[in-house]
Formats: structure tokens, C-alpha cells, sequence
């Protein structure tokens, strides 16, 4: 599932291939990925506009859009997740792409959009896509950003230990609460847990400084190494997130179990509850 590594790959590209061309069609007859607009709304409100901007916010992303015509007045925010499959993707009118978002291919090669659930054609013939085989994402005006907690990869000292200061939930599931921090998702979380030696179950309020310390410590370098080789999927951890498997630092099993009703990893001797 494309968490903020994935997402922040798919803001690039945009950010890159799309900025400041004007939109002439769009195709927003997916109802279910477009909901709640209806066919055609998404089309009315973008024809004739750029995008100028593109934010993201955890795994929320969203574009600025520009006035119509002369108009200094800019437009309606655009939003779009990448739901759990989904990946941005950037054509030109001589064949060339770019994509960015989840990193699965599923013997999808250049030119072949069948999954296409969203696009945007622009003046000189190139397009922006969302691709989406599971059909998971969405697209909408004036998306609700203000309900997030702070960026993940951004988060400061002082805001990583408000989020942690108090409560009985376990220390995975606050990780995963977007309102809480934004950006984390089932595999960075059991990386960051395994990096900072701390069982995914501990209750948020048991964790003294040190400990909340070592997880913000833990959190910044799990998302670098992501965004560096483009993806949760090749995180440390990830490979012996499977039965028989052994911690690669220690040697010791790794578990599995659910927490916060997530499938989940950790090493038997290291990660202790």
C-alpha cells in the first residue's frame, strides 16, 4: 500500500511533468473514484485551468489550480489519493511516461492504460493519470487536509512526543493514526518499531523519553532509507517479515501478530513487551 515514500514520489512527478499546462479534457467518469462529484463535475470545474502547485501532507496529496483565462482568481483545490494500488502517471504525446506512486508493475509496459480511473489532457496533447488496478483511489475538489496530524517526515521533536505524551493505545496503532502523524503505514511503522527495539504493543503512556527519543530518532531514518530507494517495500525489515524468518540483527525469530488490527512483525528478543 503506497505510504508518504510512495506518495511523496507521486507529488514529484507531478511537480516535475505538470505544473503550468493547460487543462483541456478531463475524464472524470469513474463515479466511485471521483465520488461524491457526479460525471462531468470534475470536468466543468478544471477545463481551461493549470495546475500551479502540488502538496502533500502524509499520504494526502493535492494541486493548486489556476484562474481561467486572464483570471488572477485561483481555482478549486484538487485532491488525490493513491489509495492501495494507485500510482501517478505522466504521458506525452510521443509515447514517453513517467510514473510515480505504488511501485508494482503487473506486466504493465509504456502506453497501456487500461486502469486508467482519472485523467487530465493537457494543451499540447500529454496527459496525467491516475492508474489504479484495485480501484481503491480517489479524486476530489476541496479535499479535508485539516484533519491530518503533522507531516511524518517533517514532524518536529516537540510535536513527535505531544503525540506520544499520554493514553493506553499501543504505540503501533497511534503511529498509524493519520490524525495523529500523518504518513505512516503498516510497514514503516513495524520498521520503525524494529529500528528502536520497541514491542509494537507497548502502551503509548509506559514509553519514557529516551524511548520516544529513539522512535522519532527511528522514524526520521526509516523514511529517509525509503524515499532514497523509492519505497516502503525496501525497507530493512521487509523481507523477513514472513514465517521462519530471524531477525537480521540479532538472529532471534520474528514474530507475528495483530495489533491495532494490523498484521504485524517483530523480533522475539529485541522487541520485548
Amino acid at each position: 500500500m503506497p505510504e508518504l515514500p510512495e506518495v511523496e514520489s507521486a507529488r514529484t512527478v507531478i511537480e516535475r511533468a505538470a505544473l503550468d499546462r493547460r487543462i483541456v479534457d478531463v475524464d472524470d467518469s469513474d463515479s466511485y473514484v471521483c465520488r461524491p462529484h457526479q460525471p462531468g463535475e470534475l470536468r466543468d470545474a478544471l477545463v481551461g485551468r493549470r495546475l500551479v502547485a502540488v502538496h502533500r501532507r502524509g499520504k494526502s496529496m493535492w494541486c493548486d489550480t489556476s484562474g481561467v483565462g486572464r483570471s488572477r482568481q485561483g481555482g478549486p483545490i484538487l485532491g488525490i489519493h493513491l489509495g492501495m494500488s494507485g500510482k501517478i502517471v505522466i504521458a506525452n504525446p510521443n509515447g514517453d511516461e513517467i510514473d510515480g506512486g505504488d511501485y508494482w508493475e503487473r506486466g504493465r509496459s509504456p502506453g497501456d492504460y487500461r486502469w486508467s480511473r482519472f485523467s487530465l489532457t493537457f494543451a499540447d496533447g500529454g496527459a496525467l493519470m491516475l492508474v489504479d488496478p484495485r480501484r481503491l483511489g480517489r479524486v476530489r475538489l476541496m479535499p479535508p487536509i485539516e484533519a491530518l496530524g503533522p507531516d511524518a517526515a517533517s514532524i518536529t521533536a516537540q510535536e513527535f512526543r505531544a503525540v506520544l505524551a499520554r493514553g493506553t493505545t499501543p504505540i503501533k496503532a497511534r503511529l498509524l493514526d493519520q490524525e495523529a502523524i500523518a504518513g505512516i503505514g503498516n510497514l514503516l511503522a513495524d520498521d520503525i518499531l524494529w529500528r528502536a527495539r520497541i514491542h509494537p504493543a507497548r502502551p503509548v503512556g509506559d514509553l519514557d523519553r529516551s524511548e520516544i527519543d529513539r522512535l522519532l530518532t527511528a522514524t526520521r531514518r526509516s523514511i529517509k532509507s525509503a524515499l532514497q530507494a523509492d519505497g516502503v517495500h525496501t525497507l530493512a525489515i521487509v523481507p523477513y517479515r514472513r514465517p521462519g524468518a530471524a531477525c537480521p540483527r540479532d538472529g532471534a525469530p520474528m514474530v507475528r501478530g495483530t495489533v491495532g488490527g494490523r498484521t504485524t512483525w517483530w523480533c522475539e528478543r529485541e522487541q520485548r513487551l
